[in-house]
């Protein structure tokens, strides 16, 4: 007995199952045909088949009451019959599906973070993104939540999780992951790809705006420039990929090795005048001219909490006029013997000073942002827009803390899309 070898050669093409995979699914398929036969002689059987003639050779096997083989001749394939010959053909088909389910895990294992795309498929309440052979699980709380879907769209999205389950491999996808960012910059950004400007850091809130902090390292390549691109094309590429109407902001600040400094970059589109570090607190207090506090801080808090993300460190705002007046009011209380140089009540007086202190700078923090509805002063490194604290002010400075950073000349214009 024979077989198309030319078939099976076709299997191995569509379904990009490998050629001996689908031999040894024939093989298998045939030996539990003969099982069902009515002319099988043995208990069990094997079936070779020869991989260039395509020759099928099966042998009868005789076991004894442990299952071990005690003899086993060969016999001929006869006319296994129409049901037997439907046994065969399911459990080919079966066991070319378990191979292929292998393929599809064997190529997506290992590749958590990579940029996949395809067409969105609405089955029910689920969202998949096909990918050729396979498909990919978009589960809701991975989608941007102002965003619809459409079904038949492209879209891209980053691979977070490959599962190997009963029927084969499952692949989550996200459109939410910061490492979708940093990939779509990938593809987009010549630079990045050849390893000469590097993404430090991605802060995002879906849907809304992202941070990302970039350093180069050529000194003839500005890391934002090449990020922005010509025009902000590339900045806009990545924008449109990141929402299909184009909603979510994204800035592109520059990458410091001194955390005063990237936390002052972190902070763009606004100015800083001096940024005063905390390490023990892991706080960095920043002034900001009055008329830059409520750009500092942003819309719900958003700028300052991305800052914050993006940088590790709890971030306090205070503009010039209100660290102006706390400083004063410190320096007066010092003065008096009411609290010691790092301000410390040292009576129950001193306390009052100091509580008077933070409620005269906190009604010139409530004139500079009359106008401004939300009322955050600071932001922690993994805050969200309801637990971040208000009017939690940083140490009294008096006198100063030894790390301070004066920003003079912060960059022109580190965003990407206005």
């Amino acid at each position: 007995m024979k077989i198309d070898i030319d078939a099976l050669r076709q299997i191995e093409r569509e379904k990009g199952i490998d050629f001996l995979t689908v031999v040894e699914a024939f093989e298998t398929a045939m030996a539990s045909a003969y099982k069902r036969s009515p002319h099988a002689t043995g208990d069990e059987a094997r079936v070779s088949v020869d991989r260039s003639s395509g020759e099928v050779s099966l042998y009868a096997q005789e076991l004894d009451d442990e299952g071990n083989i005690v003899s086993e001749w060969r016999e001929e394939p006869k006319d296994f019959g129409r049901i037997v010959a439907q046994t065969a053909k399911q459990v080919l088909l079966q066991r070319l599906r378990e191979a292929e389910r292998e393929a599809t895990y064997g190529e997506f294992v290992g590749r958590e973070g990579d940029i996949v795309s395809g067409q969105i498929s609405q089955q029910g309440n689920a969202t998949l993104i096909e990918l050729g052979r396979t498909e990919a699980l978009l589960p809701y709380q991975e989608q941007i939540p102002n965003e619809r879907l459409e079904h038949g769209a492209h879209s891209r999205a980053v691979v977070i999780e490959v599962r190997k389950q009963l029927r084969g491999a499952q692949i989550v996808a996200s459109r939410t992951h910061p490492a979708l960012v940093v990939g779509l910059f990938a593809l987009e950004v010549p630079e990045i790809e050849e390893g000469i400007v590097e993404i430090k850091g991605i802060a995002r809130e879906a849907g809304h705006r992202t941070k990302g902090a970039v350093m180069s390292n050529d000194r003839d390549v500005d890391p934002v420039g090449a990020c922005v691109g010509p025009g902000g094309q590339r900045a806009r590429s990545v924008q449109k990929e990141l929402h299909s109407e184009e909603l979510e902001r994204i800035d592109i600040v520059r990458w410091a090795d001194e955390p005063e400094q990237l936390v002052g970059n972190a902070l763009s589109p606004a100015k800083v005048s001096s940024v005063y570090l905390y390490p023990e607190e892991g706080t960095a207090l920043v002034v900001v001219p009055d008329y830059q506090l409520s750009l500092a801080i942003g819309r719900e808090g958003q700028n300052a909490r991305l800052a914050a993300r993006l940088t590790g460190w709890r971030i306090d705002i205070k503009s010039e006029t209100q660290f102006a007046e706390e400083q004063r009011a410190f320096q007066e209380a010092f003065e008096a013997g009411l609290i010691d140089e790092y301000g410390n009540p040292l009576s129950d007086e001193g306390a009052k000073a100091i509580e008077a202190a933070y409620e005269s700078a906190e009604a010139v923090r409530r004139s500079a942002l009359e106008d401004e509805e939300d009322d955050v002063l600071s932001a922690e490194p993994d805050a969200t827009a309801t637990d971040l604290p208000v009017g939690a002010p940083a140490d009294p400075v008096v006198p100063e803390p030894t790390q301070v950073v004066e920003v003079t000349d912060p960059d022109p214009d580190p965003t990407a899309t206005p």
